[in-house]
């Protein structure tokens, strides 16, 4: 999928994954730190993890047609780089996950769970989401430099620039830059 509505489909796919990835690594922790919070969202989380998992290859696909249509930049490389690594860390968050369900419905079962394994699914949950949230700050933090990184430093929105300027959905033209398109 190219486009949505005219719109690059990776602008819009990319918002999914910007809030579901770090969403169900910071409720994954939760879950792995605090037995009432796993009792209520356990479900909750998987499933967002893995809705994750499967838009995040949309969403790198997407963005391999738009790296097609802008051409070659060093800003776009780095952050293709980048989001290319996301998928394998959530793909880790959903196994880790689901090694906590299982612990879960053992718990729910009234099965008691060795303190040691216990501990050690915690701490891989803890990481694979910690991982995934630092990468998708990465991801995006690549994405919105790539986007708007040479925007942002060729035009300032200083004093010469009007409120009703800045709250248009044309700034940069009515604020005088030549960088309208």
């Amino acid at each position: 999928m190219s486009t949505v509505d005219g719109l690059p489909a990776h602008i819009l796919f990319n918002h999914f994954v910007v809030v579901l990835a770090p969403l169900a690594a910071i409720l994954a922790i939760l879950c792995a730190l605090w037995p009432a919070a796993r009792r209520r969202l356990i479900w909750l989380v998987l499933v967002l993890a893995v809705v994750t998992l499967v838009l995040t290859p949309i969403t790198t696909n997407s963005g391999a047609w738009l790296r097609d249509k802008l051409g070659p930049s060093p800003a776009i490389k780095n952050h293709q780089e980048l989001g290319e690594t996301l998928v394998y860390l959530v793909g880790a968050l959903v196994a880790t996950v689901i090694v906590l369900a299982a612990v879960h419905i053992r718990q729910a079962h009234g099965r008691s769970v060795n303190l040691g394994v216990h501990t050690v699914v915690g701490l891989l949950v803890i990481a694979a989401a910690v991982a995934t949230l630092v990468q998708s700050y990465r991801v995006g933090e690549s994405g919105a430099r790539a986007a708007w990184g040479t925007v942002a430093a060729a035009h300032t929105f200083g004093p010469n620039c009007s409120a009703t300027a800045r709250r248009s959905s044309e700034p940069f033209a009515v604020c005088g830059s030549s960088l309208a398109s």
